[in-house]
C-alpha cells in the first residue's frame, strides 16, 4: 500500500533576512539560504498541528545573494552586568541579507497518531494551503530574526525565477537544532559540504 504524500509550498520575501551562522561568533553572519530550521519555522507560522508538521524538502532561491552590514542596539538581558547597570545599550553587529525571495517546499508528517478517523495529514495541508490563500497564519511570519518580517509571503508568483547563476558550497550548515522535530531536546546537527546547484538547496543532502 502505497501512503498518500502531503506536499505544500510557499513563496515568501522581504527587504531583510538572517539566517545566523553559529561559528561567526558574536559578530552574526547570515548563511546565504535558508536553514532547514529556519523553512520548519516559516511553515509553522502558518499553520500547525500537534500530531503533524511540516518537513522542508527544498528552497529556491530567486533573487541574487546580497549581504549588507547591519547594526542595532540590543536592550534585553543578555547585555555585560555594568550594561544592565548603566542601563547602556549593546551594539550588535551583524552581516546580513538584503533583498530576499524565497519558494519553500515541504511535505506533511506524522508525530503522534491522530484520534479518532481524521486523516491529520490531509487536514494541516488543507490548513496550510486554505490559511496562505486568505493570508491567514499562526503567527507573523518571520526571515530569520524577528525583526526580519517579510514584504510577501503567500502562493507562488508567476513572476518570481528561479535565480539559476547560484552555484556554492558551504563547509557546513546547520540543519537542525533540536533532535527531534517536536518537542526535541537540544542538540545542533550540521550538514558538510552543502550545495547550492543552480539557486537550489535541497534539504535531504
Amino acid at each position: 500500500m502505497v501512503l498518500s504524500r502531503y506536499e505544500v509550498q510557499l513563496e515568501i520575501a522581504g527587504p531583510a533576512a538572517m539566517f545566523s551562522r553559529p561559528d561567526t561568533g558574536g559578530s552574526f553572519v547570515s548563511y546565504p539560504a535558508p536553514t532547514h530550521s529556519a523553512a520548519k519555522g516559516i511553515f509553522e507560522s502558518i499553520a500547525r498541528l500537534r500530531t503533524a508538521y511540516i518537513r522542508p524538502t527544498r528552497v529556491e532561491i530567486c533573487r541574487p545573494i546580497q549581504f549588507h552590514r547591519y547594526a542595532t542596539n540590543y536592550r534585553g538581558p543578555l547585555r555585560k552586568g555594568n550594561q544592565l547597570k548603566k542601563d547602556a545599550s549593546y551594539q550588535l553587529i551583524a552581516v546580513i541579507l538584503v533583498d530576499v525571495c524565497y519558494r519553500l517546499y515541504g511535505v506533511v508528517e506524522e508525530v503522534s497518531s491522530a484520534p479518532g478517523p481524521t486523516n491529520h495529514l490531509h487536514a494541516l495541508q488543507e490548513m496550510f494551503e486554505r490559511r496562505l490563500k486568505n493570508g491567514q497564519c499562526f503567527s507573523t511570519p518571520c526571515l530569520g530574526w524577528k525583526e526580519f518580517t517579510p514584504s510577501y509571503v503567500g502562493p507562488f508568483r508567476e513572476s518570481t525565477v528561479v535565480e539559476e547563476s547560484i552555484t556554492l558550497e558551504v563547509p557546513s550548515m546547520l540543519h537542525s537544532v533540536f533532535d527531534k522535530p517536536v518537542g526535541g531536546a537540544w542538540q545542533p546537527r550540521f550538514v558538510q559540504n552543502t550545495r547550492i546547484e543552480r539557486g537550489v538547496l535541497d534539504y535531504a543532502q
